[in-house]
């Protein structure tokens, strides 16, 4: 069975947090904006996360000129640039295209595509496969139907990222062969390789299709599970879990605390690389090729280049100061608490208010801010989310500690 994990799913039940399908999509974009309260934001779509150096420094150059010079690795993989002036848009959208980052002022929205970083390529390249996919997203006019949410994920076969809460799902197979699962179907539809990324253009074609036809309004395939034939061919099992940091064959893989950097630390990352930088859906960086040696120095700019932490699996929203609806400096707060915890466990996200942004799928723990301490629970197990327990600030390290100590 395949795990849950992150990116994270939109509510689909009904009441207060259920997604309102009749408004249209805000989700940002590197042309449309998002207001926020320390200034706007930017999301730059990278489909696979691929990046050169060159447009990794210019994502650097931005971030200085533009914005509070930091870069945030999101859950899927893509960069957002913070605090940015309410009108530089123009000159942002002018960066990006000087370097190859925005193919198609009418698509970029919709180029959400993750694929397994490696290093190594497993049954398929997936690389080729995310910019085929990329290339003819962006010629396809229909295309710009999708939600600004909807997403493809590209598996070389390692299960590496077929787990994720994605609409449109390509996992290689061995001999040329592929599935294309749709949504969270519990089987799949078996394709030829050298066809796959036609088989999942003409899936979410399929899906516009069908919700035009039936009157229905929907962001993601997983909220209209009716709607499209899943196919007939058995999944198989991934342990779905992420790429080890540090030293690999064939490269390196730092993590990012809570996804962010400073230029100074991205531009020592580019320093690292040999040509290509992957970003990952688990908010962190392989640079396949890099040489061992240099992962002090990346350690030394503040990158995590370990796993078996108390930082694996945690995450946490913007809070203070950058969001005006949080109730506290979220980050600041989980940064100790992770300090004092000896080990990791279930997956944590420390959110500022009650609608968790960037919280992962699956089982985790929900430290959740109240204006008085935190409220953290056990959420996604089997029976529902675990008891509540409120604590003050002071107590929520060792209830967090506690908490992620949860049995699966």
């Amino acid at each position: 069975m395949l795990a849950a994990m992150p990116p994270t799913p939109d509510a689909t039940t009904p009441g207060a947090g259920a997604p309102d399908r009749g408004r249209a999509d805000a989700c940002p974009g590197a042309l449309r904006l998002h207001t926020a309260d320390d200034g706007a934001l930017a999301r730059v779509r990278l489909p696979g996360g691929l990046l050169t150096e060159r447009q990794a420094l210019a994502l650097a150059e931005a971030a200085t000129a533009l914005g509070d010079g930091g870069l945030e690795v999101t859950s899927r993989g893509n960069v957002q640039l913070r605090g940015l002036a309410a009108g530089c848009g123009a000159e942002l959208g002018a960066r990006l295209r000087a370097v190859g980052l925005l193919p198609s002022d009418t698509h970029e929205r919709v180029r959400n595509i993750v694929a397994s970083p490696g290093p190594g390529t497993g049954h398929a390249d997936v690389r080729a496969w995310a910019r085929e996919l990329d290339a003819k997203l962006c010629a396809s006019p229909w295309a710009t139907g999708l939600s600004g949410k909807f997403l493809f994920v590209l598996d070389d076969g390692r299960g590496d990222v077929a787990a994720l809460n994605a609409d449109v799902t390509l996992i290689a197979g061995p001999a040329g062969t592929a599935l294309l699962r749709l949504g969270n179907a519990p089987s799949a539809r078996p394709v030829p390789a050298d066809r796959a990324v036609d088989a999942a253009l003409a899936a979410a074609r399929e899906f516009l299709d069908a919700l035009r036809g039936a009157g229905r309004t929907a962001w993601h395939l997983r909220e209209v599970p009716d709607l499209l034939a899943p196919g007939t061919a058995e999944l198989p099992a991934f342990a779905a879990a992420p790429p080890a940091l540090g030293a690999l064959p064939g490269g390196l893989a730092v993590g990012l605390r809570f996804g962010r950097c400073d230029a100074a630390a991205w531009r020592a990352l580019v320093d690292a690389a040999e040509g290509e930088l992957r970003l990952t859906p688990w908010r962190a960086v392989v640079l396949p090729g890099a040489p061992a040696e240099r992962l002090a120095g990346l350690g030394a700019a503040g990158f995590r280049t370990a796993t078996g932490t108390a930082w694996d699996g945690a995450s946490a929203c913007t809070g203070l100061p950058g969001c005006a609806k949080s109730l506290a400096d979220v980050r600041a707060d989980a940064a100790r608490a992770l300090a004092a915890a000896p080990a990791a466990g279930l997956p944590v996200h420390w959110s500022g208010c009650e609608r968790r942004c960037g919280h992962p799928a699956g089982q985790w723990v929900d430290a959740l801010a109240t204006g008085q301490g935190y409220r953290v629970t056990v959420a996604g197990a089997p029976q529902g989310r675990g008891t509540a327990v409120d604590v003050t600030n002071e107590e929520m390290a060792e209830a967090v500690a506690e908490a992620r100590r949860t049995t699966k």
